[in-house]
């Protein structure tokens, strides 16, 4: 197959459009110009055809990859999840398989831009500061695919349960009827939605009970 046009993208910056003589285009970067020594009027063999095409694919993916890390972080596994997805259209075939997904995600981790770690500290403090307990949390970090090995580093890094726990008592409760049982248990319940032990949770009702009693 032979190149019938070799020449920088117009619209996008380090991008290469590679016009072969049946037409298609390959969209490529400087890397697999210099690599494959590509020039217009270059006849390729099947063999380098199918390398450069799959090196198009590869780089094709990468650019995917970091367009949905600018978009927001992410875990390596939704990454590759996400990579791999099946379009809306049956007709179309994911962007990835999963071994040129996996490695796109190689490759961003050694550059720096996915870290599952630091992504593991990201999630912990943005449900903590929601006012999310442990277990919610570690909820989250299991939906998210993030490796247990970063789960308990994330949440040592965060306040104590007990002063979220406060603070949620002081705004739930502002106002509450506290002759009313039922008040604090709706606050109970609510804290265990989010994730809170039940003996937090009682230490705290206690602490708010005993700050009410010195406020009066």
């Amino acid at each position: 197959m032979r190149i019938s046009k070799l020449a920088p993208s117009q619209r996008v910056t380090g991008r290469w459009l590679c016009h072969l003589e049946d037409g298609s285009i390959l969209r490529i970067t400087e890397n697999e110009v210099v690599a494959f020594g590509l020039c217009s009027g270059l006849e390729l063999t099947e063999e380098q055809l199918e390398a450069v095409t799959q090196a198009a694919k590869a780089a094709a993916v990468r650019d995917k990859a970091m367009d949905l890390l600018a978009a927001r972080p992410l875990s390596r596994k939704e990454l590759v999840d996400k990579l791999t997805a099946r379009p809306r259209s049956r007709d179309k075939e994911p962007l990835a398989d999963r071994e040129t997904a996996q490695a796109a995600a190689d490759r961003l981790e050694e550059l720096g831009y996915l870290n599952d770690q630091a992504y593991a500290h990201t999630v912990a403090e943005h449900y903590a500061a929601k006012g999310c307990g442990p277990s919610r949390i570690r909820e989250e970090l299991y939906r998210r695919g993030v490796p247990r090995e970063f789960w308990d580093e994330a949440l040592e890094g965060l306040d104590a349960p007990d002063d979220a726990i406060d603070a949620f008592l002081q705004k739930k409760l502002r106002g509450a009827d506290l002759t009313d049982p039922r008040s604090y248990q709706r606050a109970a319940d609510a804290l265990a939605r989010r994730g809170f032990r039940w003996e937090d949770i009682k230490d705290g009702l206690r602490r708010y009970g005993g700050a009410m009693e010195e406020e009066f």
